[in-house]
């Protein structure tokens, strides 16, 4: 009640001040024409606001831009702000999900027997993630971590080579540059070989992705799908909810998810950024199935066709059985749960050491921001990895307005040096770690499709761990001192910044 008061006033304060400064300054019909549809444009936004019911935070956020811009911010909040065209578009898409997971996942109560190799004090997270996810444990994967572009898509175009059956790809961003071109005959080499092909790609994400580079692909005989196509990509709502995601799955065996898109900036050659740290997962066993089912529902979202047979979804049994979990979960705006921030929380909270973050894009919302400094306060090892060179300036300056915070509850924050630190990744108590394509942010969480593998207790794990210990050597810790003497100019773009972080 007190916030729907807070916003009554916040809207009668901006009537008026529009109303007594274009009376002012205007006369005549003029003004009546523009104070008349001033006055029906806070009734309507009143409306909006009431029956809203989002967070009070996210909703204050919108009353500004629309305060400041009382027209096109009710246009602009009709077309990217409201929730139940987003309700509509994806209720769906949820639905089927969640079948062919119950459908084709193994039973998770075949594998509780396995969950008493993993921690106790994980116990509730394992419960929570099975049940947002619908996504079941793999006890019978196995992982390698791949740390860098060089790295990564070496490994990628040799599996290419030895697909005999299918390839899948999906991905936000793809580049017509010189590893986009040879991507892209690798797969028509494989193409013309028998091998079916499909590709997904994110509309927006790649829309300067050129005709020649997809018909090319196309007459090779290759599937090529663009997620959530944009006509108009200014005046339509599907232009904030992305396709971020990054998986490759070939004959059903193997698996790629993480950071890296296709462009040749991923292999460290773009001029400004330079070396590119990122973070991709090569996956071997059951949890490929899970990766499939990701690939095989997006692409059935948009085109209706279903292959949903054991041909895709049957891979084969890996070798003796991998240490530790393996969980791959997709999150997106079609889940009501926000999945994927509801699981970095909990991994959070349940932390009895240490809680290590990796993230280009450091915009948390008020639940992870404040479990991040209990549990700095409670005197856990905190810490935070971010670029030191930003690639969104806006997005830049609004992480490091949440730094004060984390310094003076005790978390310690670190930017890396050496390149563009571009890896997504969680680590709790050394043993407990999430890696994929979502960052830490509220586009991540509420609007973007992204998937992420978590991993309890395995190899790659200590991998990760391993390698986040090497990044802090490239690094330079901030502190709360030196932080605090930054000039006052920085300090006013930085809270401008983070004015508009909800819809960052």
């Amino acid at each position: 009640m007190k916030n729907t008061v807070r916003v009554l006033i916040f809207l009668t304060i901006i009537f008026l001040f529009y109303t007594f400064y274009l009376d002012t300054y205007i006369d005549g019909f003029i003004f009546k024409y523009i104070s008349i549809l001033l006055t029906l444009t806070v009734i309507v936004i009143g409306f909006v606001i009431f029956f809203e019911n989002r967070h009070p935070t996210q909703t204050l956020t919108w009353l500004i831009v629309l305060g400041a811009f009382p027209i096109f911010g009710f246009i602009f909040y009709l077309l990217f702000g409201r929730n139940y065209r987003k309700e509509r578009m994806f209720r769906k898409k949820y639905i089927l999900d969640k079948e062919s997971y119950t459908k084709y996942e193994p039973s998770t109560k075949n594998l509780d027997e396995n969950d008493v190799r993993l921690s106790l004090s994980q116990d509730k997270h394992i419960r929570l993630a099975k049940k947002l996810s619908n996504s079941a444990i793999s006890f019978s994967s196995e992982t390698d971590v791949l740390s860098n572009g060089e790295e990564t898509f070496s490994r990628i175009k040799e599996q290419i080579k030895k697909a005999r059956h299918h390839i899948h790809l999906e991905y936000y961003i793809v580049r017509n540059d010189e590893l986009g071109n040879e991507i892209k005959n690798l797969l028509i080499e494989r193409a013309n070989h028998g091998v079916k092909i499909r590709f997904l790609y994110d509309a927006v994400g790649s829309w300067q992705l050129s005709k020649k580079y997809i018909f090319e692909l196309k007459e090779a005989g290759i599937e090529m799908i663009p997620f959530g196509p944009v006509k108009i990509p200014v005046l339509n709502n599907k232009f904030n909810f992305r396709n971020h995601r990054k998986i490759i799955v070939i004959d059903g065996n193997i698996g790629f998810v993480g950071g890296l898109n296709i462009g040749d900036e991923y292999l460290g050659k773009n001029e400004h950024f330079g070396f590119w740290r990122d973070t991709h997962l090569m996956v071997k066993g059951e949890a490929v199935r899970t990766l499939q089912l990701i690939f095989l529902q997006d692409w059935y979202y948009m085109t209706n066709d279903s292959f949903l047979t054991p041909g895709y979804l049957s891979p084969d049994p890996i070798q003796g059985r991998n240490v530790g979990g393996v969980q791959m979960i997709a999150g997106g705006p079609d889940n009501e749960w926000s999945v994927l921030k509801n699981l970095f929380f909990s991994l959070i909270t349940s932390a009895k050491k240490s809680v290590w973050i990796a993230s280009p894009y450091f915009i948390p919302d008020e639940d992870i921001f404040s479990s991040l400094k209990i549990a700095a306060l409670s005197g856990l090892d905190v810490r935070l990895l971010v670029p030191h060179r930003p690639d969104k300036r806006i997005v830049f300056h609004a992480s490091r307005s949440y730094f004060p915070e984390l310094l003076e509850a005790g978390a310690r924050i670190f930017e890396y040096e050496k390149g563009f630190m571009h890896s997504k990744i969680l680590i709790v108590d050394e043993e407990f770690a999430s890696m994929g394509t979502s960052n830490m942010d509220m586009r991540s969480f509420h609007l973007n499709f992204e998937v992420n593998a978590f991993l309890y207790k395995t190899n790659s794990t200590q991998t990760l761990v391993e390698e986040y210990k090497n990044d802090m050597k490239n690094s330079r810790e901030i502190t709360f001192e030196q932080f605090n003497k930054r000039h006052f100019g920085y300090r006013i773009i930085e809270s401008t910044s983070r004015l508009l972080s909800p819809l960052l």
